[in-house]
């Protein structure tokens, strides 16, 4: 069979969505997901199934005991609160509901369970904090650091480069030091979480990747592999992420 893998979906309170599109009535809140990440798993081998915010954690684990991979999207800011920190001013919105339930999440499959982990944009930030790390809130107020929102650009757009470091999975992944990669997001990985190790750099030093060392798939990256739907090379981490999830399974 296919490997299962268990994407995580944004999660709106609010009812704008469905009033919106004509869709839904006053006060009924939605779980949704962006349809790359369906269509990059689906193409590259892999089985998706939406993870919804639920009532109670125990139903994540039975839907986690189904699966055989999982991959964190991306989303909103998460609430520094969850890091130890009081939220700022520039802080985006921060869906508590889903925080709770993502860094939950991490834990649970990083602790509990063998499985690969792939981690995108926000989820590598969630999985950082569910390990122990810390983000930066606001990369260019805090950090100093370029505008790493390039919303001017397409979205499968490579509008930055990133150097991956020797000897760690995703040099192995792209076959090579430096790659092309878009950027739609102001917070990032301040603090690594323990045992992660920092595997790829943007030009002006914003960290792009966390990788747990050993032979177990957990992968994070700040960018959005998804969205580079045109890019067979891109497209290289999620074939390599059916490909562990596939061979956790046997």
């Amino acid at each position: 069979m296919k490997p299962r893998i268990g994407i995580t979906c944004n999660f709106e309170y609010k009812d704008e969505i469905g009033l919106l599109t004509h869709m839904g009535a006053a006060g009924q809140k939605w779980h949704y997901l962006a349809d790359h990440y369906v269509n990059s798993i689906e193409r590259a081998g892999g089985i998706p199934v939406l993870i919804p915010i639920c009532g109670s954690f125990e139903t994540v684990k039975e839907m986690v005991s189904c699966l055989d991979g999982v991959l964190i999207s991306g989303g909103h800011d998460v609430n520094p609160r969850e890091y130890g920190m009081p939220v700022k001013k520039y802080s985006g919105e921060i869906i508590p509901q889903r925080d709770s339930q993502d860094i939950a999440l991490a834990k649970y499959v990083l602790e509990e369970t063998k499985l690969p982990l792939l981690c995108i944009c926000r989820g590598i930030q969630v999985m950082n904090v569910a390990a122990g790390g810390t983000l930066w809130q606001d990369l260019e107020i805090e950090g100093g650091y370029e505008n790493h929102s390039n919303t001017m650009f397409p979205l499968n757009f490579a509008s930055h480069q990133v150097e991956l470091k020797a000897g760690t999975r995703l040099e192995q992944i792209f076959g090579k030091a430096e790659i092309g990669a878009n950027s739609f997001h102001h917070q990032a990985v301040l603090q690594p979480g323990d045992g992660f190790s920092v595997t790829a750099v943007s030009e002006d030093g914003v960290i792009e990747a966390l990788e747990l060392p050993g032979e177990r798939f957990v992968l994070g990256v700040q960018w959005h592999p998804e969205m580079m739907y045109d890019s067979d090379e891109q497209q290289n981490i999620f074939r390599t992420f059916i490909s562990a999830c596939r061979n956790a399974g046997l």
